[in-house]
């Protein structure tokens, strides 16, 4: 298999998937501030923190309104993670691929761009249909996937497509986890407040957790939250589930057999995978949650890296 082909077909998926979570923060926090009936600095910036987008966003806007926050977010050219640009990064290495992805792939993604693309800027007067919007977005990804996973063969191609979703979607998962454990961190006095418990229950439909988690936790505490969100074997959305799927593709990759690895790559993620089978939400809390989650997405990075160096650049 071609490397720029497998390079392709892993970006095309990474930014459909960054899109997809994009819309679920965006809707979720939208929702909230609904709810809340509240339109702070506190409410909206930590999404763009989240994102990584802090330093460009504070040189283009002066205030993180929510339709400012929204637009950066969704539609902004300049945001190079905006969800905009996403689907044109998305549609371009599909392009690049014709040939090697099915029909339904390519008019779903070319037809979800073309959506988006005729949409340029938010005025007060969307506000009251934004909620569909995004949900619009989110069908729209999750068609992609169906699509994909019902008209392409299961080979190298398709590991590599699993590649760049559960490794952008672990990220994304460590993102928002960190956003409230540390950005959002209340004081002594809001926290088991009913605003403590909104936001909880806001991160866990930000991964649309919140009914598999309401399956087997019987409280909404930080501890299950984040154990579930971390720890979780079956999960999609978890952590592990992520990375022991992210684990499986490479095997299959490199084809060499469950007792020796074949790269870098797959040695990387079979430690960490290792370390989260023996590790307890307990001692993650002891050793402090912001560090851990910062770790982790520092691990996440540079598994990406290898991944890069090992298949793509050859």
């Amino acid at each position: 298999m071609l490397s720029r082909v497998a390079e392709s077909v892993y970006w095309m998926n990474r930014y459909m998937e960054r899109a997809e979570n994009y819309s679920r923060f965006l809707d979720v926090n939208f929702q909230l501030s609904l709810d809340l009936n509240e339109d702070s600095n506190r409410q909206w910036m930590p999404l763009v923190y989240t994102t990584g987008d802090n330093e460009l966003f504070s040189r283009k806007y002066n205030i993180p309104s929510k339709e400012n926050v929204i637009h950066f977010m969704s539609l902004d050219i300049e945001n190079p993670n905006s969800i905009m640009n996403c689907l044109i990064r998305a549609r371009e290495n599909a392009r690049t691929v014709r040939e090697n992805i099915s029909t339904p792939m390519w008019e779903v993604i070319n037809e979800f761009y073309l959506t988006i693309k005729s949409k340029r800027k938010f005025e007060d007067s969307d506000m009251p249909g934004i909620a569909e919007f995004f949900k619009a977005i989110r069908n729209q990804c999750l068609l992609f996937y169906g699509c994909q996973e019902a008209t392409i063969s299961h080979d190298e191609v398709w590991h590599f497509a699993l590649l760049g979703r559960l490794l952008e979607r672990a990220d994304k998962t460590t993102r928002i986890l960190d956003m409230k454990y540390f950005i959002l961190l209340p004081s002594r006095e809001e926290v088991g407040s009913t605003l403590d418990l909104i936001q909880w229950l806001s991160l866990l439909k930000s991964a649309s957790a919140h009914e598999m988690f309401n399956r087997f936790y019987t409280r909404i505490t930080p501890k299950n939250i984040a154990e579930f969100l971390i720890l979780d074997k079956i999960f999609p959305r978890a952590i592990r589930f992520c990375l022991s799927k992210t684990f499986d593709s490479l095997k299959v990759l490199s084809g060499t057999d469950k007792d020796s690895y074949g790269d870098e790559t797959e040695k990387r993620v079979g430690v960490l995978l290792s370390e989260m089978n023996y590790a307890s939400i307990d001692e993650i809390f002891s050793s402090g949650m912001h560090e851990y989650l910062d770790q982790l997405q520092v691990r996440l990075n540079g598994i990406a890296a290898q991944l890069d160096e090992t298949y793509f650049r050859n």
